[in-house]
């Protein structure tokens, strides 16, 4: 047995004092997004081009096939800043999707159009004051995340369950909010010192830490289940490709002890970044394009061994809504 000493240790570096900060509140920051910009479910866009509508051809009717397999959809914070909140929920609403994952900020935007109908702020101005993140009503999340630690609870259930307990203003508009009515898991999956809630003082790691790792077995649950599915990465070019990768070698590892296979699935990438040559191949590690963990992970490597992949390169604000039309279209056919 190790000596008591080991466990009496307190570390010899200083440690930044949380009490001094300044915390303003929301009503003070000047949003660069509010509900405006939001898109209505049928207003006009710009038309899809013939290399999208191909896309969609193929992707659209996987999220109807019904219950061949999950049908997971990975979300960066710029979705829901691109106005495209209610695409999203009305696909959920369509059941094209079982499972949604996001990042800390995408629960911070969320929450944020949820309450006050506004969100993001000036990096570039807020940050010069040293005011950047430190807004009152948005540490409420913090409370939650103790909240669904101290329950068992993961962060994305939770966080939509407060939403929707405390009838949120806007809650129409949150993806969380909608998605725990349906019943389909919202996970949270947050890096420490990511997100502008870690900096108030009322942030509890061990709290984010433990509700945020069941989120990450909860969406591994959701990948066991991928044979014969489809994951869809919206925007997300580091929490997308590397929770996902960790999640299917869990899986697969669990699958070949079972003799299963999970391989016969298809990933979808929506993202701005120009892919140079053939997106079904990885580029060598001196070219820079090497490090868009979207090409390499989801779109090579974790389908090398009988899945399928597609890259659609746009602004959200088009193929969005976009994918939500091709797959309305798609439920229209399989019904006829």
């Amino acid at each position: 047995m190790p000596p008591q000493w080991l466990f009496n240790m307190q570390s010899k570096y200083p440690a930044f004092d949380r009490s001094r900060l300044n915390i303003r509140p929301l009503a003070d920051r000047a949003h660069d997004m509010d509900l405006g910009y939001l898109l209505e479910l049928d207003q006009q866009v710009a038309e899809a081009d013939q290399r999208l509508r191909e896309s969609l051809a193929v992707i659209a009717p996987r999220l109807v096939t019904g219950d061949q397999g999950a049908r997971i959809l990975m979300m960066g914070a710029h979705v829901i800043k691109s106005g495209v909140s209610r695409q999203v929920i009305d696909l959920l609403r369509h059941g094209a999707f079982t499972h949604v994952a996001m990042n800390g900020a995408g629960a911070i935007h969320d929450f944020e159009l949820a309450r006050i109908g506004a969100t993001t702020e000036s990096v570039a101005r807020y940050i010069r004051t040293g005011e950047f993140g430190l807004w009152e009503e948005t540490s409420i999340l913090n409370d939650w995340a103790v909240d669904a630690a101290q329950l068992g609870l993961g962060l994305g259930e939770n966080f939509g369950r407060r939403i929707v307990a405390e009838k949120l203003p806007h809650r129409d508009v949150s993806i969380l909010a909608n998605a725990y009515e349906l019943d389909i898991p919202v996970t949270l999956h947050v890096g420490v010192g990511y997100d502008i809630t870690h900096e108030h003082p009322n942030c509890d790691g061990a709290a984010y830490g433990e509700a945020s790792y069941r989120d990450f077995l909860v969406y591994t649950k959701a990948v066991e289940s991928l044979e014969g599915g489809i994951m869809v990465s919206l925007g997300s070019a580091i929490m997308g490709p590397e929770v996902y990768l960790k999640a299917l070698a869990m899986a697969r590892n669990v699958a070949h002890q079972e003799g299963r296979r999970i391989a016969n699935f298809m990933t979808a990438v929506f993202d701005l970044v120009p892919i140079q040559g053939d997106v079904h191949s990885e580029l060598p590690k001196s070219d820079p394009g090497y490090y868009f963990r979207p090409h390499k992970t989801i779109l090579v490597r974790t389908v090398a061994d009988g899945g399928q992949s597609l890259y659609v390169c746009g602004d959200h604000r088009v193929t969005v809504p976009a994918l939500r039309k091709a797959v309305l279209a798609a439920a229209d056919s399989r019904a006829e």
